[in-house]
């Protein structure tokens, strides 16, 4: 019998162009909880006690940011993008008339 393991993206997301394109495809969803899933997905892969550290927040208050049933504060998610090693950016939206 074949065993298998259970897929985590977590085990993939070691630099931070990794992290910046997976955070790029789940912010291209427009969905605030697959954006929310993405961010403690990126959290555990770089350690949730290292980004408590860097962030100042507690792994309690990261946990509950992102469960899902909750909708993390903006300077929440900065911190925490920030402590990702990857920066947001903006840039103009396609133009539907093309």
């Amino acid at each position: 019998m074949v065993k298998i393991s259970k897929f985590d993206a977590a085990d993939y997301l070691k630099t931070p162009e990794a992290i910046a394109a997976y955070l790029t495809e789940a912010f291209a969803t427009d969905d605030a909880a697959y954006i929310c899933a993405a961010l403690d997905t990126i959290a555990r892969a770089k350690g949730m006690t290292s980004v408590a550290k860097e962030t100042g927040l507690s792994r309690e208050s990261l946990y509950k940011s992102f469960s899902g049933s909750s909708k993390p504060e903006f300077d929440t998610v900065r911190k925490v993008i920030n402590s990702f090693g990857v920066k947001l950016v903006a840039e103009p939206a396609e133009s539907k008339t093309a």
